[in-house]
């Protein structure tokens, strides 16, 4: 169970606001045998390794979020039937955030294509979250990001669409809200893993190194961070 004790109490609310938007879409999900990865996959037809479901992701034009799921080959799959990606583009950022130096880096040729990757959710064979994790530059072919700059993002994710499903889009933005403490400290692990990585292979470019391709992981469980969301605000109330 994570240690939540030095969270404000406000963020400790929305988190649970979120929890509950997190189990109520799992329980209208579930009354006709349904679950999140099904609705996303749904209409998709044949399901094939390394495609984006749906097809051409997931976008809101308002909020400028973005979201695909997509499995790995079986052998790479680490107990997981697939993962959530999920993005920001640059004018849904926060105002004064740039990408971060980069050697390598070229400036877009569209002013919204500097998208960041946010954090990646696996899921189990049941629809169920399992774990967190980050991931090197050249996984999704993002824009780097200071840790710092993509924790100021994780608020402005948020995917207000019916299409593919409104209780997928719903719940993936909830889960953002429901762990952003466990997300927060893996884009710091990330930076440093990174960090750590290019020290000891000078000579490589290290977002292009295949080399490094997770660079931080958490397991998780929405039943275990609820309880331990509601054990922190009755102690923050007594």
């Amino acid at each position: 169970m994570v240690d939540l004790a030095n969270i404000p109490q406000a963020q400790l609310e929305q988190m649970g606001e979120a929890g509950l938007h997190v189990l109520e879409c799992q329980r209208v999900l579930s009354k006709t045998q349904a679950n999140v990865v099904g609705e996303v996959l749904k209409g998709g037809g044949e399901f094939y390794e390394w495609d984006h479901y749906p097809k051409g992701d997931v976008y809101d034009w308002e909020s400028h979020s973005q979201y695909y799921y997509h499995a790995h080959p079986v052998e790479l799959r680490g107990g997981e039937h697939g993962h959530f990606h999920t993005f920001l583009r640059p004018k849904g950022m926060p105002e004064g955030i740039k990408p971060a130096e980069a050697a390598d880096f070229q400036e877009p040729a569209e002013d919204n294509d500097a998208v960041s990757h946010l954090a990646a959710f696996s899921m189990d064979g049941t629809g169920q979250a399992i774990r967190i994790f980050t991931t090197n530059r050249w996984v999704t072919g993002e824009t780097w990001y200071e840790a710092e700059d993509v924790i100021a993002m994780l608020d402005r994710f948020e995917i207000d669409l019916a299409y593919p499903s409104w209780p997928v889009n719903i719940w993936l933005t909830a889960m953002v809200r429901l762990f952003r403490p466990q997300i927060e400290t893996l884009l710091t692990e990330r930076d440093r893993a990174v960090a750590d990585w290019a020290a000891k292979h000078p000579d490589r470019n290290v977002f292009e190194d295949r080399e490094l391709e997770i660079t931080s992981m958490r397991e998780i469980s929405i039943e275990e961070q609820i309880t331990a969301i509601n054990a922190a605000l009755q102690s923050a109330a007594a």
